[in-house]
């Protein structure tokens, strides 16, 4: 049996819905701005499928992820079909000159190991390690945009 554990993140980037849709539907760029995220390859057969790996601490993970749905410019959803279970959306929120973008990710830890964790510490942990991915977009977007 496992558990899953969910995370909302989200930040304002003072860039245009397009060039902030445009850097994060490009999933490969995705290390640029994701600490643990160490690689991530669209299959050639199926764009729609993406093979990620995830780096952090000695552990590494890795998954084959399906988009589920994809809206452009407001939503890019996604679900693991192996590997490492996780799913989550990210969701864009025009704002004329500037977008919000939304994190929302989920993810399947054994119930064992998660009564074990103490789960105030690591969820602190998660939580922190992608807000500070979304500072990252949002510094790498406004870079994106002013040499644009």
């Amino acid at each position: 049996m496992s558990d899953w554990l969910e995370y909302t993140v989200q930040v304002e980037v003072e860039t245009p819905i397009a060039l902030v849709w445009g850097l994060w539907s490009d999933l490969e760029q995705m290390p640029n701005w994701m600490k643990w995220i160490d690689s991530v390859k669209i299959q050639p057969d199926n764009p729609d499928l993406s093979r990620w790996k995830l780096a952090t601490g000695g552990f590494e993970f890795s998954w084959l992820s399906r988009i589920t749905k994809i809206v452009p410019h407001q939503i890019i959803q996604w679900e693991s079909v192996d590997g490492l279970p996780n799913r989550g959306a990210i969701r864009f929120y025009d704002r004329g000159d500037s977008s919000i973008v939304k994190l929302t990710v989920s993810f399947a830890v054994p119930s064992i190991l998660n009564r074990l964790m103490d789960n105030g510490f690591v969820g602190r942990v998660v939580e922190s390690t992608l807000q500070a991915d979304m500072n990252r977009f949002r510094d790498y977007a406004l870079k994106a945009n002013q040499s644009g």
